[in-house]
């Protein structure tokens, strides 16, 4: 993380904070902008007086240098908070997927691109019918003369756009390959036609998808293409009253973890904050999707942007704060990439090494992925790694918008689409493809809040607890920091709590 410089530090702060002229360069030159703005902000904030003098700042150096772990702040029950949750049995089911050890040799691979297009082409075949056509093997397809109707499902090995800007992917199966083309609309074709060349122009290598058009020569030429999707589905219902928290990246340990907002999160579930009690009454669950801390060692000159550079500390912290989860809420809780397990995945728990004397019953370890059945509510919770590589190959998604990205994961019914954008293990079954259509997908990783409805299904990133990082700076990714999803199972509504204006 680069040094501030007094001009960026104005223009960071403009709008919050007022900066005295008689603060200067020197004053600032040895100092990480990054945690600096974010603790100026801190102090100032509820404040009327938003004047940055130099001893003001000088004290705010001064607290920085002392703070080697964040402030444990104390969370006190409210005497008189009666929360309906607590009266209210909890139903739930927690399935994690299968953790598989392999030794990625090449057996390994083919064994996991079997399984992977065995599956999702079998989600295919299940709407058959609707498709108009019998999906039949790619080399049988090759026999038919040219001008024939046919309709084959395979993975794709290879995607061009030819001169006249045509879509050419490369089809493949357990038979062989073929080769088929999407052609560019013109202002001739239907409103259906332009749909599939927009639809061909988003498929990536290693997408499984079925296409029906006509054969000529060597080539399909396109009329109709079906990705594995998920079927329109009514979201389900609880019959109960019950609340369900979301929440991800965490990130204990940085140097930008927002503690005294998360703290005020805890303080809120206890009826301790006079804001929303009637919905803290309701939370009965909490899924907490990975990078519970920041870890050690994940990227370059990390330990320049820590305030614990011990992991096990780090983990200490965070269960310190689960100590104030009451215990009539279920919490269920997954890694993500900054945790301290494995990088590929799927992910195992996080192991009880790291929880030390931790242990609470109603504190559930879960994979990464793992699917949750809350009160009837069908929830698929994975950290969203992926998200990355998804975002830099899909044209249409971007960091601003997740929803965009995780409806694209929906429709290709996996979690890791884009194999070797994200460290996956090749085992022989698959856990990344989505089998189960769910109520409700929960991601993070991208630090930005979202959600939207995609075919009954809501698609929910929790955001983060960490403030701007210098590096999202230079990537120009803004995230929303502090802001919580909570949905109600029984209404169907998502409330947004913003615990950046509780404090």
């Amino acid at each position: 993380m680069g040094k501030g410089t007094l001009l960026e530090l104005v223009s960071r702060l403009s709008g919050k904070v007022i900066i005295s002229s008689d603060i200067t360069d020197a004053d600032i030159s040895n100092s990480d902008v990054e945690p600096l703005v974010a603790r100026i902000v801190e102090r100032y904030q509820g404040t009327s007086n938003r004047v940055l003098d130099r001893k003001a700042l000088q004290d705010v150096l001064a607290g920085m240098a002392e703070r080697k772990e964040p402030v444990q702040i104390e969370v006190i029950r409210s005497a008189d908070f009666k929360p309906a949750a607590k009266d209210i049995e909890p139903e739930f089911k927690a399935r994690d997927v299968r953790i598989e050890r392999t030794s990625s040799n090449v057996s390994d691979f083919v064994d996991y691109f079997q399984d992977r297009f065995s599956r999702v082409k079998e989600i295919i075949r299940s709407y058959g019918n609707g498709f108009g056509g019998i999906l039949g093997s790619i080399e049988s397809a090759k026999q038919y003369m040219s001008g024939r109707d046919i309709a084959v499902v395979g993975m794709i090995y290879d995607k061009v756009v030819t001169a006249k800007g045509n879509v050419m992917i490369t089809l493949e199966d357990e038979t062989g390959t073929v080769k088929i083309l999407f052609m560019k609309p013109n202002r001739k074709l239907r409103d259906e036609q332009n749909e599939l060349f927009d639809s061909a122009s988003k498929l990536v290598k290693d997408d499984v998808i079925a296409v029906k058009g006509k054969t000529w020569n060597s080539f399909i030429i396109a009329n109709r293409m079906l990705w594995p999707d998920v079927p329109v589905h009514q979201l389900n219902r609880s019959e109960e009253d019950v609340g369900i928290v979301l929440l991800s990246d965490v990130h204990v340990g940085h140097k930008l973890f927002m503690e005294k907002s998360f703290a005020k999160f805890l303080e809120w579930i206890n009826g301790s904050v006079d804001y929303r009690k009637d919905l803290a009454a309701k939370i009965k669950y909490l899924v907490v999707a990975g990078d519970l801390v920041d870890g050690i060692g994940i990227y370059p000159e990390q330990d320049k942007e820590l305030m614990i550079d011990d992991i096990y500390k780090q983990y200490s912290v965070f269960f310190d704060f689960m100590e104030s989860v009451p215990d009539y809420i279920e919490t269920f809780i997954i890694p993500g990439n900054h945790d301290a397990v494995q990088r590929a995945e799927p992910q195992p728990q996080i192991g009880n090494g790291f929880l030390k004397d931790f242990k609470r019953e109603n504190v559930h370890m879960m994979t990464n992925p793992c699917y949750l059945n809350l009160h009837g509510v069908k929830i698929l919770a994975y950290h969203g790694t992926s998200l990355d590589s998804v975002i830099r190959g899909i044209p249409g998604c971007s960091y601003s918008s997740p929803t965009d990205a995780m409806r694209e994961i929906l429709k290709r019914r996996h979690l890791s689409p884009i194999y070797g954008g994200n460290i996956v293990v090749p085992s022989k079954n698959d856990a990344l493809v989505i089998n189960e259509v769910p109520d409700i997908l929960h991601m993070g990783h991208i630090h930005k809040n979202g959600y939207d409805g995609y075919h009954g299904t809501l698609l929910i990133n929790s955001g983060t607890w960490q403030a701007r990082t210098g590096y999202q700076i230079k990537q120009g990714h803004v995230p929303s920091p502090g802001l919580l999803p909570v949905y109600e199972a029984n209404s169907g509504r998502i409330n947004v709590m913003d615990f950046n204006e509780l404090q």
